[in-house]
């Protein structure tokens, strides 16, 4: 489980809400006694449409919060970030995931700083940029291009140092999407599986999902638990949630349904 924090003023769902360091850090620390293994630390919007932030606004943002988030917590610290600088100084600070929406396309030194510095990366698709992304999304097939994309990064990040065993792969559910291909993608994610890394999923009360249900991004929490059982099912290995309470219990039971169809210890599920 990957809780989310945002320190920003616009991100879709909770901007502005964890401004200030000492908001977000109390929901850093909220989030990890909820039961968040990872947290996600990000301080440039990256919703449809969001204006780009600068690179010293972005690490004024972050780095207070990042530092009183590694004194305080014991979990591993995931970056949001597209910018190598931002990550080179995160890391430093005690971060130790990079989570790169651009899948290190936007910033072509990305790739060496995860590579000096052994950390993990989250490598995303996306279609376009976050001005653009969702004007007109097209695909031949989505599931096999996000399918060659994710081929065609394993080998970039090899290629620049990067142990196949640090890459986190993530199909980016609402970048670059419209909503049937977000259905595709959801109901095909188990294909993923042949490329041998983890799979990470970002469903948390996304547009997607309010269009299917009709409702507000704060009224999605069914929906997202909804998405996140199917994920989980399909084999996702890592699941990026605004509310990890609840989420919690939706991962754990989905969890134990896929592990029953592995296992013949019928004492273990009595």
């Amino acid at each position: 489980m990957m809780g989310i924090v945002n320190v920003t003023p616009d991100s879709f769902s909770d901007g502005g809400r964890y401004a200030t360091v000492d908001q977000a850090v109390e929901r850093a620390v909220a989030l990890v006694a909820q039961g968040a293994d990872i947290l996600d630390l990000g301080a440039e919007s990256t919703r449809p449409g969001a204006t780009p932030v600068g690179e010293q606004e972005e690490m004024d943002r972050l780095l207070p919060v990042l530092q009183a988030v590694v004194k305080q917590t014991t979990v591993p610290i995931s970056v949001d970030t597209m910018k190598s600088r931002v990550a080179r100084e995160a890391l430093h600070v005690g971060a130790s995931i990079i989570n790169d929406v651009t899948a290190m396309r936007f910033d072509p030194d990305m790739a060496a700083v995860v590579a000096q510095s052994a950390a993990g990366i989250v490598m995303m698709h996306m279609q376009g940029m976050p001005t653009t992304m969702q004007e007109s999304p097209r695909y031949d097939s989505v599931v096999d291009d996000v399918r060659m994309f994710f081929v065609e990064r394993i080998a970039a990040a090899e290629r620049a140092g990067i142990a196949k065993s640090q890459i986190v792969l993530d199909p980016g559910f609402g970048f670059g999407k419209l909503l049937i291909h977000n259905l595709e993608l959801l109901n095909h994610l188990s294909s993923f599986d042949q490329l041998g890394c983890p799979m990470l999923v970002g469903l948390s009360r996304k547009a997607f999902l309010g269009k299917i249900l009709d409702r507000p991004v704060q009224d999605r929490e069914w929906g997202t638990a909804a998405a996140v059982a199917l994920a989980v099912d399909r084999g996702a290995s890592i699941i990026r949630v605004h509310d990890v309470a609840n989420m919690r219990d939706v991962v754990m039971v989905a969890a134990a349904v896929r592990a029953a169809t592995h296992t013949s210890k019928q004492e273990d599920y009595a």
